[in-house]
C-alpha cells in the first residue's frame, strides 16, 4: 500500500492505496490554517501520516504541490499561497521525518496522471487534463506519462497571456476565467453583488463563483454574462492548445465546472469550436474529470507506486 498527499493553498488530503486500480483504501482530509505557514502543514502531514503508515504498512509516500516543484530534486521551488515552503526539501524531510522513500509532483501533473489512468483519460494516447478552482492548471500525458518540459515546468494553462494586447504578466487567462475571477466579477457588478449578498446573507467579500454559478442557473442575466465572458477566454486558451498539440481528449476538473452542462460546458464547447484550428474540429472530446476532489492523491499515489516499485519515477515523466 502507498500514500497520496495533496498539499494545496486550502486542503490537506492523505489517501492510502494500491495505486493500481483508482480506488482509495482510507482517506484524511484537514483544513490548511495559512497563518500557521508551512511547518503547520508539515506538523499535520506527520500527525494524520504516521498512524496510516502503521495501520497498512506503507511502502513509499507521493506528493502533490500546489505551486511550482523541482521534481528531480524533490524541493518545493514556490507556494503561492502559504509562506515557508520556497526551496523546502520535501521528499528528504519525508525520509527523515516518516522514514519512507517518497516521490514529489506538481499538483496539476498528478491530477493529469490520475485522470490519464484511472479517469475520464483512461485509455486515450493523449490527454490534456486542466482544472478551474481558485487558480487554472494544466498537465500533458502522453502514453501514460507527464509531459514536463525541459525545465519541469509546462502546460500552464491558467498563465498564457490572450493575445498581444495582454502586455503584462497580470493579464492572463487565470484572472479572466478562474473562480476567484468570476467572484471578483460578480463583485465588481453592484445589482448582482448586493442581490448574491441578500441572498447568502454575507459580506461582498465572501462572494463565491459558486453563488455566481447558482444565480446563472436561475436565469440572471448578469451572472450568465460573467459565465459567458470567463468561458470565452478559457476556450479560447483550449483551443490555441488543441491546435499545438491535438489531443483525443481534454479533461476538465476543479469546482468552477461543477456550474454544470448549461452554464460552463456548453458554452465553453461553443467557444472552443470556434477558435479551434478547423481541421481538428471534431477530433477531441472536452469531458468532465471523473475522480473528483481526490485526483490528485490518485496522481500522488501512482507516483509513491513508482518510487516503490521501479525505485525511480522516471517512467511516470516524458523527460
Amino acid at each position: 500500500m502507498f500514500l497520496g498527499i495533496e498539499i494545496g493553498g486550502t486542503k490537506l488530503q492523505i489517501g492510502v492505496g494500491a495505486a493500481d486500480c483508482g480506488k482509495l483504501t482510507d482517506l484524511q482530509r484537514a483544513t490548511v490554517i495559512p497563518a500557521a505557514g508551512a511547518a503547520g502543514i508539515r506538523g499535520q502531514i506527520e500527525r494524520i501520516a504516521a498512524p496510516l503508515i502503521a495501520q497498512y504498512g506503507i511502502r513509499a509516500i507521493g506528493f502533490g504541490f500546489g505551486g511550482p516543484v523541482d521534481r528531480l530534486g524533490g524541493r518545493i521551488v514556490k507556494s503561492h499561497h502559504v509562506e515557508g515552503w520556497d526551496g523546502f526539501p520535501l521528499v528528504d524531510w519525508c525520509r527523515q521525518t516518516l522514514g519512507l522513500p517518497a516521490a514529489l509532483g506538481n499538483d496539476s501533473d498528478m491530477a493529469g496522471l490520475g485522470e490519464a489512468h484511472f479517469g475520464a483519460g483512461r485509455g486515450r494516447r493523449v490527454v490534456f487534463y486542466t482544472n478551474v478552482g481558485s487558480g487554472i492548471g494544466g498537465a500533458l500525458v502522453v502514453d501514460g506519462r507527464v509531459y514536463g518540459g525541459s525545465r519541469g515546468i509546462s502546460s500552464e494553462l491558467g498563465h498564457v497571456r490572450p493575445g498581444p494586447q495582454a502586455e503584462t504578466p497580470q493579464q492572463i487567462v487565470e484572472l479572466a476565467a478562474s473562480g476567484w475571477a468570476i467572484a471578483a466579477a460578480a463583485r465588481a457588478d453592484a445589482r448582482l453583488a448586493a442581490a448574491l449578498q441578500d441572498e447568502h446573507h454575507c459580506s461582498a467579500d465572501r462572494l463565491t463563483s459558486k453563488m455566481v454559478a447558482a444565480s446563472a442557473a436561475a436565469g440572471n442575466a448578469s451572472a450568465l454574462a460573467i459565465f459567458r465572458r470567463a468561458t470565452q477566454t478559457y476556450g479560447w486558451a483550449i483551443a490555441q492548445m488543441i491546435t499545438l498539440l491535438a489531443p483525443e481528449v481534454v479533461v476538465i476538473g476543479g469546482g468552477v465546472p461543477l456550474a454544470g452542462e448549461a452554464v460552463f460546458f456548453a458554452p465553453l464547447r461553443q467557444e472552443v469550436d470556434r477558435y479551434v484550428f478547423p481541421p481538428l474540429r471534431g477530433t477531441y472530446q472536452l469531458a468532465p474529470a471523473e475522480l473528483g476532489e481526490e485526483v490528485v492523491v490518485h496522481g500522488a499515489l501512482a507516483l509513491a507506486r513508482a518510487q516503490a516499485t521501479e525505485g525511480s519515477t522516471a517512467g511516470l515523466f516524458i523527460p
